[in-house]
Order: C-alpha cells, then structure tokens, then sequence
C-alpha cells in the first residue's frame, strides 16, 4: 500500500504503470480498479477557473491508510495506490488516483469504489474554487 499526498502534478497514468508491471510480474493478478479524477471547468451551474485544496498534513495520510486498510479487510488486495493532491489545481489536473489489484475483478473494483467514495464524503480536505467571475467559494464533500 502507498499512499502520497502531494502539492505537484501528476500523471496517473505514468504511476498506474509503474505499479502495474511491478504487480503483474507476481502473476497473482488478475484485475486492477482504477479511479481518476480530474478538475472539471464547472460546478453547481457556475464556471470554475480553479481549485484549492487544502489539508492537514499528517491527519489526511492517517486517514487515507485507515481507509485502505478497510477496504484490505472487506475484500482480498494484492495492493493499492492513492495519490492525491493539495494546493492549486488548474482545470484538466488530475487530482486525485486511486487503484487496487486482486486476484478477482469484484474484488478490485468493489474496493476501488469504496475507497473513493470514502475519500470524497469523510477524508479531511477543504476545497476552495475559483470561479470565473474571480469570485471564491468553499465547496461541500462529496462535490
């Protein structure tokens, strides 16, 4: 399990490949759920130019590990990935990845959803979006 919170862009895809030859050459595995998400240009009706994200260092990586090793008692994980970012965030960044791999496609995907789903109602960040106007509002979990 890794887990990374971090200010800079990212590819997902560059680090989903990273894991995934490290994983696959075990030959334990059989599927792999992937989430990516990105900031979109627009929210609740309005135009967004950007995204702050802020956290508590510390307390956001302790969460996510408790909330990856849920999901590692509910179904059976060869591993998984969760990278998200914190600070600016320009449309079309990606923000957050999240992968499992297990032996079986119910297993990674069921958890993969879980994980997510968790991180966007209960783990402690605080957005903050720009709008087109310039003007700033702070935006409910799970938006």
């Amino acid at each position: 399990m890794e887990i990374r919170v971090q200010e800079g862009v990212f590819d997902p895809w560059k680090e989903l490949a990273v894991w995934q030859d490290r994983i696959a050459m075990s030959g334990k595995c059989g599927a792999t759920g992937v989430f990516v998400g990105t900031l979109r240009d627009f929210n609740d009706g309005q135009v967004v130019k950007g995204l702050t994200l802020e956290h508590y260092p510390g307390m956001t990586e302790k969460h996510l590990e408790k909330v990856c090793e849920d999901a590692g008692t509910r179904w059976q994980l060869l591993d998984t990935l969760v990278i998200h970012r914190h600070g600016p965030i320009h449309t079309g960044d990606p923000i957050v990845l999240v992968a499992t791999w297990a032996a079986h496609r119910r297993d990674a995907l069921e958890a993969c959803r879980y994980i997510i789903d968790e991180l966007k109602t209960r783990a402690p960040f605080w957005k903050k979006e720009t709008l087109a106007d310039n003007g700033m509002r702070w935006v409910d979990p799970g938006s």
